[in-house]
């Protein structure tokens, strides 16, 4: 794709527009919901964050120690047999259950952690009913969630919630994140649900702004970066 990209901006004599993916979530999430200046909860299969826009940058207020949640409810719905890709499946038989299953509820300061849930969910899978479990687990992975972006809030000082990524799509998450909102007296924005997992339009729109802010990337440092934090890019577009 980089490659794709290098030869259509010299074909084309346009510039090139390196985006960052974490960053393009927030941008289109905030283009489409209409929020202005949110803490911003952001969950995939690959990562889990915590962030708000503080002095030029998406700050991170708390991320995952070990695997992101989308991970670590894919691992578990592996583990007990249930078809990829495994979130869809575990929300819907969660709505079946009839009981709550005590698991590790991990919350480090501002960080998270789901490996050690994820595997309590899959033993507690051979002695519960399955429906019980994927309640339990999304309950609690999802609570943690909340707690960490309440409390970002309140540091950031931000009236407005925004969650973006692929799990952001989850039904429950969403109603989590609402109660929690309606009784801080804040406004919680959720993007229509095309725009939650990656997509196109999210890297289109962002490299958009870069671009009318002045910002393009030189061909000779155009390099793919992996391992590119969302709190390493100057947001000098907002």
């Amino acid at each position: 794709v980089a490659t794709a990209a290098r030869a259509l901006s010299l074909r084309f004599g346009v510039p090139l527009v390196g985006v960052n993916h974490c960053v393009a979530h927030i941008e289109v999430g905030k283009w489409q919901s209409g929020a202005r200046d949110p803490a911003v909860i952001y969950v995939s299969g690959a990562n889990s964050q915590v962030l708000a826009l503080r002095k030029g940058r998406y700050r991170i207020f708390g991320e995952t120690l070990d695997i992101s949640v989308g991970n670590a409810i894919d691992k578990f719905a592996r583990s007990v047999g249930l078809a990829h890709p495994g979130g869809p499946k575990v929300e819907e038989l969660a709505r079946k259950a009839k009981n709550y299953i005590p698991l590790p509820y991990t919350v480090k300061g501002m960080d998270l952690s789901f490996s050690g849930l994820s595997t309590a969910a899959t033993e507690a899978a051979g002695k519960h009913d399955l429906e019980d479990v994927c309640y339990s687990l999304q309950e609690t992975a999802f609570a943690m969630l909340v707690e960490v972006t309440e409390r970002a809030m309140a540091h950031a000082e931000k009236r407005e919630a925004m969650l973006v990524g692929g799990v952001g799509a989850n039904a429950r998450l969403g109603e989590m994140m609402r109660i929690m909102c309606l009784e801080r007296g804040a406004e919680f924005f959720l993007p229509p649900r095309p725009f939650m997992g990656d997509n196109g339009s999210m890297i289109a729109y962002t490299g958009l702004l870069m671009l009318k802010s002045g910002i393009s990337t030189p061909l000779d440092q155009s390099h793919v970066r992996p391992g590119y934090r969302t709190d390493e890019v100057p947001v000098t577009w907002a």
